[in-house]
């Protein structure tokens, strides 16, 4: 896209997208097809290769899912980009692409209990190991824990679900000085209140389940690459050199990923590799809801926003909240971070601590009116959850308190309603459990 003093999200939602090409419609058609017919051998020869751009199959490129990549690319200043069919293989296909054969990932001990669950008991399975260090947060500390066959830096930007701020530059600046890339997860922020590349991330990924499409109707994922990362430093040998080739049938010529796409050589050895073999494709139609819901991004996130606010400062007045974890707040340990990654606002996801007995708790969920109890993020619709009994109900005690999850929190993720109306609802559970 062109360099604009437009404001996020009036050029960069449409991009990649040309109406003339599709009977000026005004939003993409759903190309609801499995394969693609050739216009002759040489057209199917170069699909193969990577030497003429176009479509071959739908389980590895399609036409509509193709927009969401391009503008989520946009979105991000990413150089490339590719949608999968949820987070968790956003997630999967990029630590396997990274840690090829075996490594390690070093990472932080507040994530999302899924990433979590997988970085401990699967993926040890495929010789490949995480570091969840203590030290995420100071990067003197960290670089300690970079070991010689160390693939990636992991952090969630904003984490899930107790909101501690990653400090990406610095952590960008230390990932680089090994020779190894930053990977972000910024479902909590999307690009619209972070742009990880900015601050030196290499990759990123998305649930786009979550705020991106922002009404609970799709699963989806999607990975970022920046484009910057020098991939042929000798470290990712499968990218350089790889058993999986691309062979130019006119000339019998192989390349290897970095040069067949060196503007997203990761990205490109992902698609043709974990997706091609592992199938986790995502639908056209379902990129065509991800789509429609990103043309509402900025709009939902300022409400979300605005809608934490107001109840972070009834919570932290509230008898029955023992503490609130908010990045958004003077008091909050990642504040002076928040300010400077998130000027637009902290996600409007955020935790307390119940302050009650485990009964008491569950009662007052079962009291909640007009939030949604179940456990997705970034919805429309505003959500509460236990987390340490559901969406990290998988950890051990040990792994709770090291994530900084007291058994006692609740998360909120804050939706479009009317802030006071919510409040009342929290209000009415309490006076309920607590007989006011």
């Amino acid at each position: 896209m062109p360099d604009t003093n437009y404001h996020f999200d009036t050029l960069k939602i449409r991009a990649a997208y040309d109406p003339a090409q599709h009977s000026q419609a005004v939003s993409p058609p759903i190309y609801q097809t499995a394969s693609y017919e050739f216009r002759d051998t040489k057209n199917a020869d170069g699909l193969f290769a990577l030497t003429e751009a176009g479509f071959l199959y739908s389980r590895v490129n399609n036409p509509t899912v193709d927009v969401l990549e391009r503008r989520v690319a946009a979105l991000g200043g990413g150089s490339g980009a590719i949608a999968l069919g949820s987070g968790m293989a956003a997630i999967s296909y990029t630590i396997l692409t990274l840690a090829e054969k075996g490594g390690r990932i070093l990472t932080s001990p507040y994530l999302y209990g899924g990433s979590s669950d997988a970085f401990r008991r699967i993926f040890p399975n495929f010789n490949i190991h995480f570091d969840h260090s203590p030290n995420i947060d100071d990067v003197t500390a960290l670089e300690k824990d970079i070991k010689p066959d160390t693939k990636a830096i992991f952090v969630e930007s904003v984490s899930n679900p107790t909101g501690a701020v990653a400090d990406l530059e610095a952590l960008a600046n230390l990932a680089h000085k090994h020779g190894i890339p930053l990977v972000v997860d910024n479902t909590f922020a999307t690009p619209y209140l972070l742009n990880p590349i900015k601050y030196g991330a290499d990759i990123v990924v998305y649930s786009a389940t979550k705020a991106l499409n922002g009404h609970g109707n799709v699963i989806a994922g999607l990975i970022v690459e920046s484009g910057r990362f020098p991939w042929d430093n000798g470290k990712f040998p499968q990218l350089e050199h790889t058993e999986y080739v691309l062979r130019d049938r006119a000339t019998g010529r192989e390349r290897n990923f970095l040069e067949a796409a060196p503007d997203a050589p990761f990205v490109t050895r992902v698609r043709l590799t974990y997706l091609n073999y592992f199938g986790a494709a995502l639908g056209p139609f379902d990129a065509y809801l991800a789509l429609i819901g990103i043309e509402t991004l900025s709009e939902r996130l300022d409400k979300q926003v605005s809608n934490a606010k107001k109840i972070v400062a009834w919570l932290e007045k509230n008898p029955h909240a023992a503490w609130v974890k908010y990045a958004g707040i003077p008091s909050n340990p990642y504040y002076k971070l928040a300010q400077k990654y998130l000027p637009r606002g902290v996600p409007g996801i955020f935790s307390f601590g119940f302050n009650g007995t485990v009964e008491q708790s569950e009662a007052f969920l079962d009291a909640i009116e007009l939030w949604s109890y179940h456990v997705n993020v970034g919805d429309a619709r505003s959500l509460i959850v236990n987390s340490p009994k559901t969406t990290h109900g998988e950890l051990t005690p040990e792994e709770l308190k090291a994530a900084d999850i007291e058994p006692n929190l609740i998360r909120l993720s804050l939706g479009l309603e009317d802030a006071e109306d919510l409040i009342a609802d929290l209000d009415q559970a309490f006076k309920k459990v607590f007989g006011e």
